[in-house]
């Protein structure tokens, strides 16, 4: 795995390449310390994540990955961060960052990168006791309102969790084809661009 970190702590960057490293499984090609240079970094290197946190002088970890995924699609965000914030979470989960876990785990950083680099959406543990809660603001959602059936606003719930087509399959004992057929209708009732706009959708309900 080739990595990107960036975290406006320096003495904290270094930390972090030397835990990732020790692991002899990743490269850590360069540390940045802002959201500027998190944007550079990432179209000189193109890693295979950029690991990023949010709070930062200036420019976001938010914002810059926000622009990074806009111009990569494809683009790889893993945050990490002190911050347990619903709203970090839900516009994380929103940009479309492929997870968001707490400094302090340190032992999990090393897995959370492992497993985004096999495709997979990762949360902390702290952040996954807040979930549960934030679906919980969702429970009065009227999906007939909007055309849905039952089925269709059990995937957009999944969606939101930021699960992939294969997870919402697996969930909901379905096939990973009829998930993405689902999702291209939901997507269509809705006039929805993507999945993000999708998730951003769910929360704002």
């Amino acid at each position: 795995m080739k990595i990107v970190i960036v975290d406006d702590d320096k003495l904290v960057a270094m930390s972090l390449k030397m835990i990732i490293e020790a692991s002899e499984e990743a490269e850590v090609l360069a540390c940045g310390h802002s959201g500027s240079d998190a944007i550079k970094l990432y179209n000189e290197y193109n890693p295979d994540i950029m690991l990023m946190d949010i709070r930062m002088e200036g420019m976001t970890g938010l914002e810059a990955g926000e622009e990074i995924i806009s111009k990569y699609s494809d683009a790889k965000i893993l945050f990490l961060t002190t911050f347990n914030d619903d709203e970090y979470i839900v516009k994380a989960l929103s940009i479309g960052a492929k997870g968001y876990i707490i400094k302090q785990e340190y032992d999990s950083i090393v897995p959370a990168l492992k497993a985004v680099y096999e495709g997979q959406t990762v949360f902390g543990s702290d952040v996954m006791e807040k979930i549960p809660n934030m679906l919980k603001k969702n429970q009065g959602f009227d999906y007939e309102k909007y055309g849905l059936s039952k089925q269709e606003y059990e995937i957009v719930e999944l969606v939101a969790q930021g699960l992939s087509n294969k997870e919402c399959a697996d969930n909901l004992c379905l096939s990973e084809g009829t998930v993405r057929n689902y999702i291209s209708t939901i997507l269509s009732k809705l006039d929805l661009r993507d999945r993000t706009n999708l998730a951003i959708f769910y929360y704002k309900m």
